[in-house]
Formats: structure tokens, sequence, C-alpha cells
């Protein structure tokens, strides 16, 4: 599809030349006479680039262009400035244009330009997308929920979000608590910059001071070279501290300090050095209880503890697992190469009544599992692990496992069969012509299995 270019200036001999060079080019072009009708053509027309006069009478180059941007910030700008007037030209770059180029100007030097600033104008707009995308995977918009008490708590990470607080997270393990921390900083005036995520309870208590500050080159026996902590690579970022209860208290001391001073200094430094960082911290234990029992200090806590999310376990919110196992279905048969178009309906009341532990997590893991076991096709009670199942199973299936595979093959078939028809048979109120049809057997078929499954 050819592009659109827009002329704005107000000698007609330039709007005249021009035009026929760039509609010879192949381009779609129009014309106006000055700012305010460029500024209304270029609404109704939405052209890629704007080739605009510096100098026009009413509105000149750099206001025309501002109005005009403020409306379509994508579009691409170069300006026609006389010569001698650089300067004015260079100020309309540091208020946005792409580019400038002087009368008398070379027709081939204006074609060369032109298609630059158009190859520019493509880039900006995949690295726009890009970065939509890129911001939406990281915001809110991805934590699927229809959980009242979960939307209550994201209500509020939003607010948190759009000041500099420290936050505390909670919640058992599995729940999200990265995924709250990666929106709410994405959320943030902080956005553009870095978020480091660190697991206290990863890292040896040896090592964790270095993790944290940073050391100098010959700091201790390991140390050959000097290395950044988190503190100074999440320069201006926020700084994600998860399983913060498994600090030590020494380096709970030096945390508190980094958080009242904002300075740090590297393990082996003398000079402190100064930090912007915002913490965001997560813990699936009662820091109380920690106090109280002297695992972590109460002055710690109130520094962390400035705003508080509670992201409530999964077995609170069922409401959820439905749309969290549609997600990761849709999320596996593309990473997986899968194809799996639904969940039984008995499969899915088991994964509605189980407690899952695990939270989220688990739930994400016993869909994949599931799924690969399954392939294809629709996931029945048979393809969900056992322990979803309370392992009623497991006895039955063990007694036989002496009898061979191709009789191991036809219980697992059997069970997958009954399951089926027993879907069929209550989505159809029990008749049997209509669930036979639907199961593409005959009435006769349907009975007898109905009696060998007892039902």
């Amino acid at each position: 599809m050819a592009e659109k270019i827009l002329i704005i200036d107000d000698e007609e001999k330039i709007r005249r030349i021009v035009s026929h060079l760039l509609t010879d080019e192949g381009y779609i072009v129009k014309t106006a006479d000055d700012g305010m009708n460029g500024y209304r053509t270029a609404l109704r027309f939405s052209p890629r680039i704007i080739l605009m006069d510096q100098n026009m009478p009413g509105m000149n180059g750099i206001e025309t262009m501002q109005k005009i941007r403020n409306k379509l910030p994508n579009v691409t700008v170069i300006i026609i400035t006389a010569f001698g007037e650089v300067s004015l030209a260079v100020e309309a770059i540091k208020k946005g244009a792409y580019d400038y180029i002087e009368k008398p100007f070379d027709n081939d030097k204006l074609i060369l330009l032109i298609r630059r600033a158009l190859a520019y104008n493509r880039m900006s707009g995949e690295i726009s997308v890009l970065k939509q995308k890129l911001d939406l995977k990281d915001s809110f918009d991805q934590i699927i929920t229809s959980s009242p008490k979960m939307k209550q708590v994201i209500d509020q990470a939003k607010s948190v979000s759009q000041t500099d607080a420290t936050v505390l997270i909670n919640g058992e393990s599995g729940v999200g608590k990265e995924m709250f921390a990666n929106a709410i900083h994405h959320s943030s005036s902080r956005k553009n910059k870095t978020m480091i995520a660190l697991n206290c309870g990863a890292i040896p208590v040896t090592l964790i001071e270095s993790e944290l500050f940073g050391h100098e080159k010959g700091a201790f026996t390991d140390a050959k070279e000097m290395k950044q902590g988190k503190f100074e690579l999440a320069e201006g970022g926020s700084l994600f501290l998860d399983e913060i209860d498994e600090l030590s208290l020494e380096a709970q001391v030096k945390l508190l300090r980094v958080l009242d001073d904002h300075r740090i200094t590297r393990i082996g430094g003398k000079r402190d050095i100064p930090v912007n960082v915002r913490i965001i911290s997560a813990t699936n234990n009662n820091l109380e209880e920690k106090v109280q029992k002297r695992e972590f200090r109460l002055d710690l806590l109130y520094r962390l503890n400035i705003f508080a999310i509670e992201i409530p376990p999964l077995r609170e919110r069922k409401e959820d697992i439905p749309l969290l196992a549609e997600a990761f279905i849709h999320k596996y048969n593309r990473e997986l190469k899968l194809n799996i178009t639904n969940i039984s309906r008995q499969a899915m009341d088991y994964l509605v009544k189980y407690s899952w532990p695990g939270n989220v997590r688990d739930l994400q893991n016993a869909i994949q599992s599931a799924m690969i076991l399954a392939g294809s096709g629709v996931l029945y009670i048979a393809h969900l692990p056992l322990r979803l199942k309370g392992y009623t199973e497991t006895e039955d299936y063990e007694t036989k496992l002496d009898a061979g595979l191709d009789e191991n093959v036809k219980i697992h078939h059997s069970k997958i069969e009954k399951e089926l028809i027993t879907e069929a048979l209550n989505k159809c109120d029990y008749n049997r012509t209509e669930t036979a049809r639907l199961l593409k057997i005959s009435r006769k078929t349907l009975f007898n299995k109905m009696k060998l499954y007892g039902l």
C-alpha cells in the first residue's frame, strides 16, 4: 500500500513541485497552504510523513507540528527551512521533528530523506507495539481473576504503584507474589528502569551481602574482580526481595541502613554509593511471629511494611480455577504444540474441589502434566495427577501391573470411556437416543456399555 505524505507550505510553487516529485515516486500526496489548513488536512488524511515549512503565516512549523502531534503522535515530521535558519530547524528537532532540509533542496536528497523517515516511522511503530506487548506482559491485565476478593487486592496494588512507597506482599507459595511485584513496578513511574528480583532464601548466608551490595576486587578470597550488587543494578528502578524473612539478622541491619540512608557500601569498599531504588518485598511467613521469635527485626518490618498486600490463596477464590485452567491450556497448546480442546465437566469438578496447597503454580503444573498425558482432545479425570483424586485409583491400578501393558491400556481406556459416556448422558438428561447420537454409536451399544459400567 502506497504511503501517505502531507506537504504544508505557503509557497504554491514548492507545493506543486514536491507534490509531483513524490507522486511520481508512488506516494499518495496531499497539500495545505498554511498551518491551520495543514492541521485540518492531517486529521482527515492521517499521513505517515509531513513535509512542513518552518516559516508560514499564522502558525509556524513548530507550532503546527506540536498541534498535529497532539492528535497524531506517530506521524513523522520533516522541517523545510530557508538557508541561514538552521537554528530554527534544530529547535524543531528538539521538539520532535525527525530531520530538516534546506531550500533550495536537491530532489534526490529529498527522496532519500523521505525514505529514511518512512523507515524510521515503521520502526518506531514496531517498537511502540512491542513495548505495549511487553508492558501488558508485566501489567495487572495479566492477572487472571473473577474473584471480588482478588479484584480488591489488585485495586490496592494499583493505588500503591503510583507512589514510591515500599511494599510488602504476603501470600502462600505459588499465589503470584512476583507477578504482583512486576505489575506494581511496570505501572509505576519507574517502569522504564529495571526491576531486579532476588530470592533471599536461595542465596547462601555468606553470599547474601555480596549479592545485595556488591564487592570490591580482593575483598575476599574469591573476589577476583569488582562486582555490582542488586541495589546498583536496580538503580532508578525497583528491587524485589522474595522470601525476605530468610535474610540473616546481620544482613537485615545493613538493609535497614540502606532504607534509611539510601546509600550502600560494597564489601571491601570505603566509599558510600548513593542509590535510588524502590523496595518491594514478599514473604509466605508471618513476619510478626518471626519478630516475636527474634528471627526478624521489628524496625525493619516497620520500614518494609509501609503498604501491605495480602494475596488470597487459590482455595479461597475457586471461581478463578476455570479461568486459569483455560489460560494454561492455551499457553501449553502453543508452547508444547499440543491440541487440547477442553476439560470434561467431571475433571473440572476435581480441579475446583481440590485444595491446591501450591496455589496457582500447582494448578499450572497439574494442567501441563494432564495435557502432556492426553496429547489432544478433551482432558478427562484419568489424565489428572493422582494426588488430585486422593489416590483413590492407585490400589486397583497397581494390583494389575503384572497383567502387562495391553491389559493396563484397556483399563486406562475403560476409565476414559466411562467418563465420556457419563458426561454425554448428563448433557442429554439421560435420553439414550440423544446420547447415542451425540457419541455416534448405536442405542444398543450405548445400553450395553451403560450396563457394563453400572450407569
